[in-house]
């Protein structure tokens, strides 16, 4: 009975020697690495990285985070490292004992550009099992980015404990980079797979690991990344074909807004309104007062602002367009050339009475919460600023066209726009007509301010910069005709985009626009051309 007794004591003495030892070989490992941040070389201090990330000590993120923010400095003198804290103390990198009198020669341990890759590969790894999938996922690609070979097992353990599907495809891609760059650690046929799936990846980093393979490769792994470079390189022309789309489009939206109410104006009047781009103007500058009274007053409702200054944009610039209808556009039917000076006049002391209030200076106006940030849609970005303002768009062009087909002012406009002469016969008074369609054309031409005041400058020039689009849109589209002003925005739109990554935005500008005096002369009325008694004369 004695001798099994003596053989449990022996055999926990056994165990306590080979656990305490191997404690003691991790805590030796860690001061052994931070021997390698005292000599002052880039190489050394690469070397106690990976040594720290092999340890597995706790202490290790601690000390790379404070390596990392330059909190972490070295006496060569006293071979010792201490960590700096947010105030300025300091603590024996080795014992955690706070540091009251330091050495004489103590300096900051030095970084480069591979050192500093080093770190955001340890400390990625170090994180690849944290709790949170934001934390694994940002692990995950800060060591696919520096393809550390240290952080292989990690990344394989990780992966098997992996359930996110987007952590764990994240992880396997991080795999794939390390393995590719392992030297003739890793065979052949590993490596074409691990190519395989950085080509499914098919982004630009992708493109940038499988074209800086070494030369020195096998001829099966060389064709690999050679048939994979080029598809991604194929995949990234169709998928940057589909973001210039998506910029066209969003451009597109963003000239329909500005030129609608011109279309309804220029159509119904023939009134060349040089002072549209005011009407968009006082819109934005509608949208920063709003906010700015909301700061000031309720915070909470920040969030609405803008739900709140469309329906004021389209008053405010509504009663603008009517009052400068009432009062200079309507003793000057008939007269072209005299209404577009008057209205370039108008646009002039519009611009210097808003830098007289507001000064000459951009305004801030906020995106509400619901309107920041973006998503990624396979290979594009879409920020929900301009997703936003698409469905805006087409929201605000449908509630018109049925304005124009269901309501009483929308048959007259319409009468008006196909036979004026007609229509006074008929009993429309067109003088109220022709004041109202400037209203409703300068309303929307503000309700367009309150959406541009979200991706452009808010600006006594504001307007100045999608005037001249506007005009071209609608002469594109055909005036007067909504349809066409559509077509026309998305189509100015996308082809502008188009054009300018080969010929830069200036000349693109003044290639669309040569096109489209090219196009004029074969269609002088548009797209789509109008249909009436009125305008076949």
């Amino acid at each position: 009975m004695r001798s099994f007794y003596d053989r449990i004591v022996a055999l926990v003495l056994v165990a306590g020697i080979l656990f305490g030892g191997a404690t003691v070989a991790r805590a030796g490992a860690y001061e052994d690495a931070l021997a390698g941040f005292t000599t002052d070389s880039f190489g050394d201090t690469a070397d106690a990285i990976d040594s720290l990330a092999a340890s597995g000590d706790p202490r290790t993120g601690l000390l790379l985070e404070a390596l990392k923010d330059q909190r972490l400095l070295y006496s060569v003198e006293a071979k010792k490292v201490f960590i700096k804290d947010q105030s300025d103390k300091l603590t024996d990198a080795a014992t955690g004992e706070a540091v009251a009198t330091p050495p004489s020669d103590i300096e900051n341990v030095r970084l480069n550009n591979r050192v500093r890759g080093m770190i955001d590969a340890a400390l990625g790894s170090l994180t690849l099992m944290a709790k949170e999938p934001g934390r694994r996922l940002d692990a995950a690609q800060a060591v696919f980015k520096s393809r550390d070979s240290s952080a292989l097992h990690n990344v394989d353990k990780a992966r098997e404990k992996e359930t996110d599907p987007r952590v764990k495809k994240a992880l396997t891609e991080a795999r794939a980079a390390i393995i590719l760059y392992s030297g003739d650690s890793s065979s052949p046929e590993d490596k074409i797979a691990a190519i395989a799936v950085i080509r499914d990846r098919g982004d630009q980093d992708a493109l940038g690991l499988v074209d800086g393979l070494p030369s020195d490769l096998p001829p099966a792994v060389r064709q690999a990344a050679a048939s994979a470079s080029a598809k991604i390189q194929g995949n990234l022309a169709l998928w940057s074909a589909i973001q210039n789309a998506w910029y066209g489009l969003s451009l597109g939206s963003v000239l329909l807004l500005a030129a609608i109410g011109l279309a309804i104006t220029f159509g119904v009047m023939g009134i060349i309104n040089m002072a549209h781009g005011e009407m968009v103007m006082l819109g934005a500058y509608t949208t920063f007062v709003v906010q700015e009274f909301i700061r000031a007053r309720n915070p909470t409702l920040f969030d609405y602002s803008l739900v709140i200054a469309v329906p004021l944009a389209f008053v405010v610039s509504g009663a603008v367009g009517i009052a400068i209808e009432r009062s200079i556009i309507r003793f000057l039917y008939g007269r072209p050339l005299e209404t577009l000076l008057a209205t370039w006049g108008l646009s002039l002391i519009l611009q210097q009475a808003i830098r007289t209030i507001f000064g000459p200076t951009n305004k801030e106006v906020g995106n509400p919460s619901w309107m920041s940030g973006a998503f990624d849609l396979g290979g594009i970005t879409i920020t929900y600023n301009r997703l936003w303002i698409i469905c805006f768009t087409l929201a605000v062009f449908v509630a018109l066209l049925g304005m124009l087909r269901f309501t009483r002012l929308g048959l007259e406009m319409r009468a008006v726009t196909q036979n004026r002469s007609m229509a006074a016969a008929m009993g429309i008074r067109t003088a109220r007509i022709d004041a109202l369609t400037f209203g409703l054309g300068s309303g929307i031409a503000g309700i367009a301010g309150v959406a541009l005041s979200q991706i452009d400058n808010v600006s006594p020039n504001l307007g100045q910069g999608y005037i001249i689009d506007s005009f071209m849109v609608v002469v594109f589209g055909g005036v007067g005709n909504l349809w066409g002003t559509l077509v026309g925005a998305f189509t100015l739109g996308i082809a502008n985009k188009f054009l300018e990554p080969y010929a830069g935005a200036v000349l693109g500008k003044i290639a669309i626009l040569v096109l489209i005096i090219l196009f004029i002369q074969k269609r002088p009325r548009g797209m789509f051309a109008l249909k009436g008694r009125a305008v076949e004369a």
